[in-house]
């Protein structure tokens, strides 16, 4: 399955640009991974993945359908240093509205930002870094790794306690942003006739259409938590979201839509791929799950790399769980309670650990998180030419590889 997202956009991308032809080879690449379930009679394992793919398919569909009934216009915009602080802002919105809704709210506006500049994959590809993964550290809002936690008995603001962790990754990426983009600008305006910053800089004052569509994000952001904490059944959460979608989707003018370019294919990509993901993993956690004992992991870090490596290629929720079950067993637990960790400093370290490994390199591949295959969906459907899945490993492995291992230095030695 990840072969075929890596390789098939290169060798045939007349085939791989029918969002039906995704669902065709999710469906056919899913058929071995059944027979595996099937025979050893794991069909359970198999349901289970299902309803969490519903469960993220209805999120990530409800703050698509609203955050494209929001349009942003008006304001300075283009220049590095106004890039620079949006993406921060966006990081912070990770933390409140999720990297799903922050993302899905603010590539838009991001996108029309920029138009007027030529070089735009660099800037799409550290809003994946920083938006769409790194920025959602602080709530159990932010990813849906540290939302299964918060589901699993880890209080809902201890992960506001790792705050510098999340700084630090921030910053620095930040500055190497803003490095590399005032590079390419300065570039850029030697190349253009005249001055670059009067060209992309608009003084227009902010204007947002669709404001009552906020009212439906809130709605969908505040139905999770709430079910969790009134123990609602499986389906109450969801059938708020699609409510909240709905009500968004027809009552916003197609004028928004219009402005927005908006179009049903991004979300649709992303669900015919992750359909596939979601069933072709199972059998992999299930190897991995039953191994991981004998890899005797014991340090801090080791759990933040390993967790980490397979959440890049791998949905990092499951991952998340996978790892932090394994750290519980160290102390007789089981991924039922992960409180338990919180009982000692070691076992703290290693959910540290392990939520920022999950969080953080979710940036490495497109697949590592769902906003990743969106927000590059949407902007190759804005015209902006997109690294292939091996082009993008270029850029994590040269940017967050370095970072992480300088993370790991300083947090987890």
């Amino acid at each position: 399955m990840l072969l075929s997202i890596a390789v098939l956009p290169l060798a045939a991308p007349g085939f791989w640009a029918r969002n039906r032809n995704k669902v065709f080879l999710s469906i056919g690449l899913s058929i071995p991974a059944l027979f595996i379930l099937l025979r050893h009679s794991q069909m359970v394992l198999f349901a289970h993945s299902m309803m969490e793919y519903l469960s993220f398919i209805i999120l990530l569909g409800a703050l698509f359908l609203i955050s494209g009934g929001i349009h942003i216009s008006g304001s300075r915009a283009g220049t590095p240093l106004v890039n620079t602080a949006y993406l921060a802002v966006g990081a912070v919105l990770s933390n409140l509205i999720g990297t799903t809704g922050a993302s899905m709210l603010l590539i838009r506006p991001f996108l029309r930002a920029n138009q007027r500049r030529q070089k735009k994959a660099h800037l799409i590809i550290f809003f994946i870094f920083i938006v769409c993964n790194i920025g959602g550290l602080l709530t159990p809002l932010g990813d849906p790794p540290l939302f299964l936690g918060f589901l699993r008995g880890v209080p809902f603001f201890w992960t506001l306690k790792l705050f510098p962790e999340w700084a630090f990754a921030i910053g620095v990426l930040l500055i190497v942003f803003n490095l590399i983009d005032q590079k390419i600008f300065e570039k850029e305006d030697v190349q253009t006739p005249g001055s670059l910053i009067e060209d992309v800089q608009p003084r227009r004052k902010l204007h947002i259409d669709g404001k009552r569509n906020f009212l439906c994000l809130a709605g969908v952001m505040t139905a999770a938590p709430l079910c969790a904490h009134f123990g609602c059944p499986y389906g109450i959460r969801e059938s708020i979201m699609l409510l909240m979608a709905a009500v968004s989707y027809f009552g916003t003018p197609k004028a928004v839509h219009k402005s927005n370019r908006f179009s049903f294919d991004p979300i649709i990509e992303v669900a015919a791929l992750f359909l596939g993901i979601f069933i072709t993993m199972i059998p992999a956690l299930e190897i991995i799950s039953y191994r991981a004992s004998s890899w005797k992991l014991e340090h801090a870090w080791q759990f933040f790399w390993m967790t980490g490596a397979l959440s890049g290629f791998l949905d990092n929720a499951p991952t998340y769980l996978t790892f932090s079950a394994l750290a519980c067993g160290m102390f007789g637990g089981n991924a039922q309670d992960l409180s338990l960790l919180l009982r000692s400093a070691v076992g703290e370290k290693m959910l540290y650990a392990i939520s920022c490994g999950a969080v953080f390199m979710g940036a490495n591949t497109y697949i590592g998180n769902g906003p990743n295959l969106m927000v590059k969906s949407i902007a190759e459907h804005s015209g902006i030419k997109m690294p292939s899945f091996g082009g993008y490993l270029v850029y994590s492995v040269s940017i967050l590889i370095p970072l992480f291992l300088l993370y790991s230095f300083v947090f987890f030695r």
